[in-house]
């Protein structure tokens, strides 16, 4: 079974030393949803949210959250990134917004964190612009979908 990596032999929490790994290109895509009451996402669809454009400043948000991830998860390395692209799509049967973050680098260690970080991060948004009309929203299923670099090489998330 592997062991956790961010504990020496004695067991104490420590950085993980990434500078002996090989720089290479990393993929990490990441994805969650938030579910709200119909009519607050008639408000997200249509921009009359009383804070405006609701999932714009979502992706603006999830972005800055990705370039800050190693700022709120203590034992995360500062990554260099070199893209992050954020998505949301309505979900009208399930009355929810997806979104996926995909954040890639080139780099010693992956991209994983900063990816979940932005999803989270991302839909938090929504819920904070939201919030006045509807604070029953739900998010939920925030999971990595797919790692790609590094000596692990592919991870793909099994379907469902």
């Amino acid at each position: 079974m592997p062991e956790l990596t961010h504990f020496d032999q004695e067991g104490q929490a420590h950085m993980v030393d990434v500078g002996a790994k090989a720089e290479t290109h990393r993929i990490a895509r990441a994805s969650g949803r938030i579910y709200m009451a119909p009519s607050t996402l008639e408000l997200v669809k249509t921009g009359t949210a009383k804070k405006g454009d609701v999932l714009g400043v979502a992706r603006i948000a999830a972005i800055m959250a990705s370039k800050r991830t190693s700022d709120l998860i203590p034992l995360c390395h500062p990554i260099s990134l070199t893209r992050v692209k954020v998505d949301f799509a309505i979900e009208d049967d399930k009355s929810a917004v997806y979104c996926t973050a995909q954040c890639e680098c080139n780099g010693q260690t992956g991209v994983e964190m900063e990816a979940l970080t932005s999803v989270q991060v991302g839909l938090l948004t929504i819920y904070d612009m939201c919030k006045a009309v509807d604070r029953g929203m739900t998010i939920t299923d925030v999971r990595l979908e797919e790692k790609r670099g590094g000596k692990s090489g592919v991870w793909l998330r099994p379907t469902e």
